[in-house]
């Protein structure tokens, strides 16, 4: 089970895995994941999907993708030594039936929202609650407070984006703390 494919879907070479959402990140997911399994099933809770029209024509335009509507994941199955993933057990929204779907793997792919609510009223933030932060910088609306990885990308979200903003991050507060400390001199003398 994954929560990223461009982390984990060179596992899944040959493979058959399921992609579970309908917004932008899911079908991204299930996208680029056809560059690596031989089949994924993208599951929606609903009858449409909410990502972006431009991507869901190509997901449709897929020969390696097929589309479960109406369905929630009410158990991922597994077996053997070790323990892998071998299923999905899938409800039917609309007639309550159950079924098992077989697949390698799973990603699980309906939504991110950043841990960000003790900054709320004290950082400037977006609709969806990530961190704003100044261009090019991990500077946010609050002098010598920086922002960085998953509260503040919600494009990327990655380990390696995370860690480079976090360098930034350290070197954005070094400078700041280092210009602060003159400052502070420069007064008390």
């Amino acid at each position: 089970m994954s929560a990223c494919a461009t982390c984990d879907g060179f596992f899944y070479r040959g493979k058959t895995v399921a992609v579970v959402g309908g917004g932008n990140t899911a079908v991204e997911e299930a996208l680029y994941l056809t560059h690596h399994a031989d089949k994924v099933t993208l599951i929606h809770r609903r009858d449409s999907l909410r990502a972006e029209k431009i991507l869901q024509a190509r997901l449709f335009a897929n020969p390696k993708i097929s589309v479960i509507w109406n369905s929630t994941v009410k158990e991922i199955v597994g077996g053997g030594t070790p323990d892998v993933v071998t299923g999905v057990r899938l409800h039917d929204e609309n007639t309550a039936a159950e079924s098992v779907l077989p697949v390698d793997g799973v990603f699980i792919a309906i939504g991110h929202s950043p841990t960000t609510a003790v900054f709320s009223g004290h950082i400037d933030m977006d609709g969806e609650g990530y961190i704003r932060t100044m261009p090019g910088s991990t500077r946010t609306s609050v002098a010598g407070v920086f922002a960085a990885g998953d509260v503040q990308d919600k494009v990327f979200r990655q380990a390696v984006t995370a860690a480079g903003t976090g360098c930034m991050a350290a070197l954005e507060a070094e400078k700041h703390l280092a210009e602060h400390e003159i400052r502070v001199r420069e007064a008390a003398e």
